[in-house]
């Protein structure tokens, strides 16, 4: 009677012959040319294999080398993001400008200006209150922020900070119907007071006499008046100039130098002076134009002279 399974041949056997086998096969493929067609078409079939074998480390290396490139360009984004932020804030106070201020400090009374102090910030977010027109940004009392602390970005004024926390504060913006800020006109030295009335109207110069020489086309700067903002910065260029005749005053609105609607990178900035208490009332800016008017009414004419005799030149 056959067994039903055929016995095999014992393990110490097979490798015994699979032994003597290898040796030959090496010395056969060093001597006949067949064997290397063979190891070809052999190398061919495995090839693949190969292939599909390191597939998942090349792609653990390409993921690693992609993620070290983005991390990388990010950063240098930021960086050049913030050196391009400053420059463009120093090229606002253009020489000219700076030869005039410098020429009239002592006509106006108020000290030389320091270079300030900058630090580039990032809002978080903008408040959805239809009734104030507020933006979050990243920098709180860790780094120093302080109450009335002017914001600018690299077109000109924003606003001023109004409340702080550790690691954030917020922005008052300069379109907000309850700011106000102290303003002169870059042509000929005009001050005046601009009102919010929303981001989504122009800001308005209040109660002006109606032949007051201004002009659609001036840039309005900060005067340096109160001692909020520093004096020499964009904040709007005219944009209308009419009469209301039913008090006889012109009216006269402008548009933000800064698109206040599209802010991401801002600029705070330090004074060596700078006062770290509640940001000025409209009130209360009119209550210091108003006390500096005498003054400034001499300092107009005095300008109007220098201007004069300039042209002449």
């Amino acid at each position: 009677m056959k067994p039903i399974f055929s016995r095999l041949p014992s393990l110490p056997l097979r490798l015994f012959v699979l032994l003597l086998i290898a040796p030959a096969l090496i010395i056969a493929d060093s001597h006949f040319a067949f064997f290397a067609k063979v190891r070809g078409y052999l190398d061919t079939a495995v090839s693949p294999f190969y292939f599909l074998a390191n597939t998942p480390k090349d792609i653990l290396d390409s993921a690693s080398e992609n993620l070290t490139t983005r991390t990388a360009l990010i950063e240098e984004n930021r960086r050049l993001n913030e050196l391009l932020l400053r420059q463009k804030s120093d090229l606002q106070l253009l020489g000219q400008f700076k030869q005039e201020n410098n020429r009239l400090r002592q006509l106006l009374g108020s000290p030389l200006r320091k270079d300030e102090q900058k630090m580039v910030t990032q809002v978080l977010a903008a408040e959805t209150d239809p009734y104030s027109n507020l933006i979050i940004i990243d920098k709180g009392t860790d780094q120093n922020v302080f109450e009335g602390q002017p914001v600018i970005s690299d077109q000109g004024v924003v606003g001023q900070v109004i409340g702080v926390n550790k690691y954030s504060s917020r922005v008052l913006l300069i379109c907000d119907s309850s700011h106000a800020i102290p303003i002169q006109v870059l042509r000929n030295d005009i001050r005046v007071i601009a009102s919010g009335n929303g981001c989504n109207e122009m800001l308005e110069l209040e109660q002006l006499p109606r032949n007051i020489d201004i002009r659609v086309g001036d840039v309005l700067v900060t005067s340096g008046l109160g001692g909020r903002f520093p004096e020499g910065y964009p904040v709007a260029i005219v944009s209308s100039v009419g009469i209301d005749r039913s008090n006889a005053y012109a009216v006269v609105k402008a548009k933000p130098t800064a698109e206040l609607q599209r802010l991401r990178y801002l600029l705070l900035l330090w004074g060596n002076d700078a006062p770290r208490n509640t940001p000025l009332s409209p009130s209360e800016v009119e209550q210091a134009t108003s006390e500096r008017f005498t003054h400034n009414t001499k300092v107009i004419s005095n300008l109007e002279e220098m201007n004069h005799s300039v042209d002449i030149q």
